[in-house]
């Protein structure tokens, strides 16, 4: 079983006077596990019901593998969905829910066993044949629902946040058997999800929608190590951001930094009001006196009671109280204010025993500290970084 390639171009749809899809325009690979990442309305699931035939775009293109299927109605786009309610036949057995679409098609019933029986196992739910859906957990309703989706062996499977009805442990457990059938057929998965971690957890590209714009695609690496506008950055994860001003800007020389796309390394020297000045890296050009918005992830902040012995021109330094320390058993973090005015959130990960037991406490001066390679320059207009990773 193969996937299809997904092309999505110039999509536009709006509800009376509300624009809910603004110009989207996606290529998505065969055999991806592709994910529309964003809030509630944000256009994610009104996009995959125009990919699955549920709605009609008011403008714009869809084609898989080339063909332009927006005519055709869902049955015959070779795409099947899984919903978050399931949706299923609350009369018939886990078989019977299963083997509905090929009774459909009036297969033969050795065909029907034998396909039935190899989805089941697939969804490890061989064993759960002949239960009701009111026998099984939320975990198994929603295997017996993607069992059923694949049956029909579609090139695209469209998943509308079908894990969101589940309790936390269990949805970290069905997003693994999830991306293990992904790996086994091998099929273009499309996966809508407001929940940042399941996206980055499993998949090979993630696009982050805001209020109908598409706002980034990329790897989850690149959408968390590289945002490209404010709104990624405060949404996936967690990050510091500030208003800043370009005060210098110097173009950096060597071979260390030569880029593969030809382009030029440049530091940058930023006045945060309440905080001061601060040292970050870009790829693009900026001028002094551009106003722009720096962001800094936690976890690159390094907190120390002792001043860090620093040998390097392009650290990041500032002096500060911890306002608030929260320990979560494998990181603590710090809330820290630099003075009245600022405040930047630093986390520490216990990766050894003794860690166990923060050794930083409300109350305490500490210093902060990070690379200049290790922030970035995002805005809600245009990225800065256009989401390659800086060396």
């Amino acid at each position: 079983m193969k996937g299809s390639d997904v092309t999505i171009e110039g999509i536009c749809k709006s509800f009376g006077n509300f624009g809910v899809l603004n110009d989207i325009n996606l290529a998505i690979k065969r055999g991806e596990f592709f994910s529309l990442l964003g809030p509630s309305g944000c256009g994610k699931t009104t996009l995959l019901r125009i990919l699955a035939g549920f709605e009609t775009p008011d403008s714009g293109a869809v084609t898989f593998d080339g063909k332009d299927v927006l005519p055709l109605p869902p049955n015959r786009r070779q795409a099947n969905t899984v919903f978050q309610s399931y949706a299923l036949f609350p009369h018939l057995s886990v078989y019977e829910n299963v083997a509905f679409p090929l009774k459909l098609k009036k297969l033969p019933k050795r065909d029907v066993d034998a396909r039935v029986a190899d989805y089941l196992k697939l969804v490890q739910l061989e064993n759960h044949a002949q239960k009701k859906p009111n026998q099984l957990s939320g975990g198994q309703k929603q295997r017996v629902a993607i069992a059923r989706a694949l049956i029909n062996e579609p090139r695209v499977l469209l998943l509308d946040e079908p894990l969101s009805a589940l309790d936390a442990k269990l949805r970290q457990h069905m997003l693994i058997e999830l991306d293990e059938i992904h790996d086994k057929i091998g099929i273009t998965f499309i996966y809508v999800t407001h929940d940042q971690q399941e996206a980055l957890s499993v998949s090979d590209r993630i696009a982050v929608m805001n209020q109908g714009d598409l706002l980034q695609v990329g790897t989850p690496q690149e959408i968390y190590e590289s945002p490209a506008t404010e709104f990624v950055a405060k949404f996936i994860g967690e990050t510091n951001l500030f208003d800043a001003t370009v005060t210098e800007v110097e173009m950096l020389e060597g071979a260390a930094l030569s880029l593969d796309h030809g382009g030029h390394v440049y530091m940058l020297e930023l006045d945060i009001p309440d905080l001061g000045k601060v040292k970050v890296t870009t790829l693009d050009f900026v001028k002094p006196g551009q106003n722009v918005s720096f962001t800094i992830r936690p976890e690159k902040i390094v907190i120390s009671k002792e001043k860090p012995d620093i040998k390097r021109d392009d650290i990041n330094l500032f002096q500060g109280t911890v306002n608030e320390p929260i320990y979560s058993g494998f990181q603590t973090k710090f809330y820290v204010k630099p003075n009245e005015r600022s405040l930047i959130r630093a986390i520490k990960q216990h990766a050894k025993y003794y860690d166990n037991v923060p050794d930083i406490l409300w109350k305490d001066q500490v210093y902060l500290s990070w690379s200049a390679q290790d922030g970035y320059i995002v805005s809600d207009g245009c990225s800065f970084t256009d989401g390659v990773k800086r060396p």
